[in-house]
């Protein structure tokens, strides 16, 4: 185990070097950030002297190695409109949406894993038709049409929940829901299509030949091999969001390090942007190492060496 854990964060960092510079050369390719930095009335002297500043009037290499040696040390950056240490920025965001995603994915969990394994029990039954047909809709609704919608039902018609902010818990209650419907409708199709596939292999027929009852066949031993890939998935989405939550960050005011990034990206703050995008790709690699360790845990003939 331990000679695995020190291959995966080997793997991390190599991971982690590709996505800098990556993220560095694309960074190149959009031009000079003091075009839009730099206020209309600023001379050509003063612009010039604030790209000294930033570094920027440097050969690219020397640009990259200086951002690389930054990067060992923690150091992304520093905000180009507030001044502030890029990374730092993107921390003071990062636990409101990881909040945020948490409640998501608990209320995904919560709804689309017992759903899925009732379509997958009742299958082909009046109950199955209707679950999937609501799963199809939830995978095809748009967030930002549910997110509206929520508002306009519960805030503006009636005034049941707050529209904005994350002063308490009653604000993680429509965002939260937003973000969750697709997970929701996503993780009811794949518990069903693999229960599905599970509930017919021969040692579900076994184990109910042997006389146990149905609630012990399909969630003790059925649900237990289907939640592999389950978990695989979760996992994913988890990054996902983590990522991904920016429409609903915007539509709810929500002061997460999404919008902060949707902010840095508007105003080219360049810093901010690969903090951001750094932070995601770590968070990546560390949801998948956590992933790779439960398979252990739900099927004992995982075994890592």
């Amino acid at each position: 185990m331990l000679r695995y854990l020190l291959v995966r964060t080997a793997q991390t960092v190599f991971a982690v070097f590709v996505v800098a510079t990556l993220i560095f050369l694309g960074l190149q390719l959009t031009g000079d950030p003091m075009e839009n930095l730099a206020p209309p009335d600023m001379s050509a002297a003063q612009v010039e002297e604030l790209r000294k500043a930033y570094g920027l009037d440097r050969p690219v290499y020397v640009q990259y190695l200086r951002f690389m040696g930054h990067l060992a040390q923690g150091d992304l950056g520093i905000s180009f409109l507030s001044g502030e240490p890029a990374l730092r920025l993107i921390l003071q965001r990062f636990p409101t949406t990881l909040k945020l995603v948490l409640a998501a994915l608990f209320i995904a969990v919560f709804f689309g894993l017992p759903m899925g394994v009732g379509a997958a029990v009742r299958a082909d039954t009046l109950t199955d038709r209707t679950l999937r047909f609501l799963s199809v809709l939830g995978i095809s609704a748009p967030t930002f049409w549910i997110g509206i919608m929520l508002i306009l039902i519960f805030s503006v018609n009636l005034g049941w929940l707050p529209s904005s902010g994350l002063s308490s818990w009653k604000h993680y209650l429509m965002p939260a829901f937003t973000l969750s419907l697709y997970r929701i409708a996503l993780f009811l199709r794949m518990v069903r299509s693999t229960m599905l596939d599970v509930l017919n292999q021969d040692f579900i027929r076994t184990a109910r030949a042997k006389g146990l009852m149905e609630r012990v066949v399909v969630y003790k031993h059925a649900l237990r091999n289907a939640l592999i890939p389950f978990i695989t998935v979760a996992g994913l989405q988890f990054g996902h969001l983590m990522a991904g939550a920016v429409v609903t960050e915007k539509i709810f005011a929500i002061p997460g390090m999404n919008r902060l990034a949707l902010d840095a990206l508007y105003s080219d703050d360049r810093p901010v942007i690969i903090a951001f995008i750094i932070v995601v790709a770590v968070l990546f690699a560390v949801v998948n190492l956590v992933v790779d360790l439960f398979y252990a845990i739900i099927d004992p003939r995982v075994r890592y060496a």
